[in-house]
């Protein structure tokens, strides 16, 4: 790390309330997942926002440049959808071998093809989804009414992943939701806890981990 090169892109966070002191806290490596503060040679934002306002020039090089883009966790269709309309997920399919993209719960998410995520509401300013039904899920606490959205990531990968699995802050994460909900995603889907990762080099996909996860496979037909 110390001789590479890093783009950091917040925008997931940014329909949160308080979304953009959480996007300074990130930038600073003070939230949970310290992307931005692992002792990069270099470290750059990206505002996929501004990108479809400015010369793909400005850019563009320094996307194909970087060693390492990193996205944060928050909402992964805001994020999926920026990707897309910023042209970021058609320069991300044509990167060099050794660029590695680096996602924490939305921004592993959004690499997919499909994904499926609960909300109260669905974003302001994200894509419409592809599809979204009601959905009722079990908690410690008691049954949570909420909507299942199905999303267009930026299909980076051919399999899904669902974050935050079985943790305790997360209670929609269970081994029964997630069950249910890789059942309709048409790819592969990974179930992972806060102590593992998914890795991926030349289509090769490894699972690394200290804590726990699941493999929910497509049935065959």
């Amino acid at each position: 790390m110390a001789e590479a090169s890093a783009l950091f892109v917040p925008a997931a966070l940014y329909p949160f309330p308080g979304g953009a002191g959480m996007a300074w806290r990130a930038v600073r490596g003070e939230s949970p997942s310290p992307l931005a503060e692992l002792g990069w040679k270099s470290l750059g934002i990206l505002e996929l926002s501004v990108l479809p306002s400015i010369d793909e020039g400005a850019w563009v090089p320094a996307v194909r440049e970087a060693d390492a883009l990193l996205f944060a966790g928050g909402d992964p269709l805001f994020l999926a959808g920026w990707m897309r309309r910023s042209g970021l997920a058609e320069v991300l399919s044509s990167l060099r071998a050794e660029a590695v993209y680096v996602g924490v719960s939305a921004g592993s998410i959004a690499a997919a093809s499909t994904f499926v995520e609960t909300y109260v509401e669905p974003p302001r300013g994200a894509d419409g989804p592809s599809e979204s039904e009601k959905v009722v899920f079990g908690t410690p606490q008691g049954d949570v009414d909420r909507i299942l959205v199905s999303g267009r990531g930026a299909g980076l990968v051919d399999f899904a992943v669902i974050p935050h699995f079985e943790h305790v802050d997360h209670p929609d994460a269970s081994l029964a939701n997630a069950e249910k909900w890789a059942a309709r995603i048409p790819a592969p889907t990974y179930a992972i806890d806060d102590q593992t990762a998914v890795k991926v080099i030349d289509g090769a996909v490894e699972v690394v981990s200290e804590g726990s996860w699941r493999l929910f496979k497509r049935p065959e037909h």
